[in-house]
């Protein structure tokens, strides 16, 4: 999986300005970049495929927003899977503020 810069969306996609991106984000016709930095923004290239994929086998813009839903969604259930496993917390001797205080 490569995390695709607005430049090669656009390329990829066929457009020329930042604006038609944008503009499609805001009407959800297309997924919103991901943060790869404190002020960069990225889109996975899976995602960017999925779009164009949809758009040249002539999908409505119906379908095309629901594809965008379970693009969004699916990044959720990717998180799991690129997570490092959670820190489970040490155990201790047991003890109770009634056993300090004898």
């Amino acid at each position: 999986m490569r995390i695709l810069r607005l430049p090669e969306v656009k390329a990829t996609l066929g457009h020329s300005a930042d604006e038609t991106v944008y503009g499609a984000i805001r009407a959800g016709m297309f997924t919103a970049g991901v943060a790869i930095g404190q002020r960069a923004k990225g889109w996975p290239d899976y995602e960017v495929q999925a779009i164009a994929a949809a758009r040249i086998a002539g999908y409505t813009t119906e379908q095309i927003k629901t594809l965008v839903k379970q693009l969004h969604a699916k990044r959720y259930e990717l998180a799991p899977m690129i997570q490092p496993p959670a820190v489970q917390p040490q155990t201790g001797p047991k003890w109770s503020a009634n056993a300090l205080a004898a």
